[in-house]
């Protein structure tokens, strides 16, 4: 083989390693491409796993909850909104409790006649006259309370007459129940329930003397209590995620 021929044989092989360096290199790259899109793909798909996991749960829960409670509006008959102060019925040496069907379940209140004799009195002459049936908790703040007695559903009604402050001695208690007000001597007919300690501890910050008049304390029906604040909204408005009513409130004296 001349030198010529042996030059060009070896040109020849040196053009063929390279071409098999760049077509090696070539496929390393794209296999390095595949493999980072596999990766990729892999970590979106369990972000999205974790995603649809836990966000399934929270609407499973919700739907939990809502399950417990009824989504039948109940029968009501229009509210006298324009009444004076009932007169004077109940006597504080007695007992007095509110049975309050809502369509979450029961509530049972111990009410409390001896601190706030006004108050209480009022509640039950409209309990009897059965002006909160059929009403809506127009107001729920999770973590805070749980609002109703409007008859209007909004905020803005009442049974036309305002009571006399009775605030408690000692502040608010988990369970507590008292009446809204929107400033001194302003409560009417709405009600609202403290749902936790931290609700409570709010409700009692700047007293004594306390800002609103106690009617009672649950004594039965705090997980009801409970479930109808999981259908609130955090913020002062407090803004419900479903239409919870009260169906009914009975009054027992002994």
């Amino acid at each position: 083989m001349s030198k010529a021929d042996k030059r060009e044989r070896q040109r020849e092989n040196r053009d063929r390693a390279r071409e098999e360096r760049a077509r090696l290199m070539k496929r390393d790259k794209v296999k390095r491409s595949i493999i980072r899109l596999l990766v990729m793909l892999l970590i979106v798909g369990v972000a999205y796993g974790a995603f649809t996991f836990f966000t399934s749960n929270d609407d499973s829960a919700d739907n939990e909850a809502a399950g417990k409670c009824s989504s039948t509006t109940p029968t009501t008959t229009a509210k006298n909104t324009e009444q004076q102060i009932p007169p004077m019925t109940v006597d504080p040496a007695k007992k007095y409790s509110a049975t309050m069907v809502t369509s979450c379940g029961t509530i049972e209140i111990a009410l409390d006649a001896k601190a706030a004799p006004q108050s209480v009195n009022a509640f039950v002459a409209l309990s009897r006259e059965g002006f909160y049936d059929g009403t809506l908790f127009h107001r729920i703040v999770k973590d805070f309370v749980d609002q109703g007695g409007d008859p209007s559903g909004d905020g803005t009604g009442g049974p036309g007459f305002v009571l006399p402050d009775e605030p408690p001695a000692d502040g608010y208690k988990v369970g507590s129940v008292a009446l809204a007000n929107s400033g001194t001597g302003t409560s009417g007919s709405q009600f609202f329930i403290a749902t936790s300690k931290t609700g409570a501890e709010k409700l009692g910050t700047g007293g004594p003397p306390y800002k609103y008049s106690i009617l009672g304390q649950v004594t039965n029906g705090m997980d009801v209590v409970e479930l109808i604040n999981s259908f609130g909204t955090v913020g002062e408005a407090g803004t419900p995620t479903k239409k919870i009513y009260t169906t009914k409130v009975t009054i027992t004296e002994s």
